[in-house]
């Protein structure tokens, strides 16, 4: 061991050392000052680029800014993590050239090894891309009432990798991003409530379509309802001929989430204006017939029994 660190070898190493200090040592120093300066002028680029797009979407949209500060705060993590490993993988490999350390058999290693990885977790990279473009279209957000795969509920989280609805009973149910199919949002923007009312064929439907049209107004003039209804209620007329009723259809436009509690006040104002006008709401019925070989039955009323049956004559 001693005959390995003599005096030839000290020199030799000191030698070295300090061939390379004065070649390779500066580049590297260059090196991780770029590396440095490339960190803060994405940094510095991304957070720019976060305003334009925040004060651009703010305009744009009725959307509150904070959901909009959380979308893009969402966004610009995921871009800029991306862009750090870039950075930073480029600055490795680089570095690794610089102390003369064949990068090609880790360069092929890792492309394998990535290959590999991609095989298995295709599914987890499906969900993530679609998790991100759901994020980036602004297709749904937290709060929103919407319904995924046929399942309606509140939207109560967003996630790269999934989306968590809560619906009416209280279940949650949790979807993977790259499984969902179709997403409809109840909420985005406006919402509406759509109205089909039925009537007696025998009432007279202007007179039906304008005690519609004076409930909405009464419901819009109220103080509690007033700021819920975006427009006055549209009648779109006589929508088609049911079993037993006539019915009309009409809509009202509302903000976000807001058309179940005016639909709600809306039906049972209309009600009690149709009792005071003698708007009759029917139901379904049937005739019965008995058949010519059987006598019909009639229904006669008298002074001292409220309904007695007896054969017709």
């Amino acid at each position: 061991m001693k005959d390995f660190f003599t005096a030839d070898f000290w020199e030799t190493f000191a030698t070295s050392l300090a061939e390379w200090i004065i070649t390779e040592l500066p580049a590297i120093i260059i090196l991780v000052v770029l590396l440095l300066i490339a960190l803060r002028v994405s940094s510095f680029m991304l957070r720019k680029l976060k305003k334009v797009l925040t004060s651009k979407t703010v305009h744009h949209n009725d959307e509150p800014n904070l959901e909009v500060e959380k979308r893009l705060n969402t966004l610009m993590g995921i871009v800029k993590k991306g862009v750090a490993v870039v950075i930073w993988a480029i600055f490795i490999m680089i570095f690794l050239k610089k102390i003369n350390i064949d990068i090609a058999p880790i360069l092929a290693g890792a492309g394998i090894i990535g290959l590999a990885v991609g095989f298995g977790a295709q599914e987890l990279v499906r969900d993530f891309i679609s998790g991100f473009f759901i994020l980036l279209e602004n297709q749904i957000r937290t709060g929103d009432v919407a319904i995924i795969n046929g399942t309606g509920g509140l939207v109560e989280k967003i996630e790269l990798r999934t989306i968590t609805l809560r619906d009416l009973s209280g279940v949650v149910h949790v979807f993977q991003n790259g499984k969902i199919n179709t997403v409809s949002n109840m909420t985005k923007e406006w919402s509406a409530m759509v109205f089909d009312i039925g009537v007696a064929y025998k009432e007279d439907l202007d007179e039906v379509m304008r005690i519609m049209k004076e409930v909405s107004e009464d419901l819009r003039k109220d103080d509690q309802f007033k700021d819920l209804i975006l427009e006055p209620m549209e009648i779109f007329g006589l929508d088609s001929f049911g079993d037993s009723a006539l019915v009309v259809k009409g809509r009202i436009k509302t903000k976000p989430i807001q058309q179940w509690t005016v639909g709600r006040e809306y039906r049972k104002r209309l009600k009690v204006a149709f009792d005071k006008h003698n708007i009759e709401i029917p139901f379904p019925h049937q005739t019965i017939y008995w058949g010519k070989e059987i006598d019909p039955l009639k229904l006669s009323m008298d002074n001292k029994t409220t309904a007695a049956i007896k054969p017709a004559e």
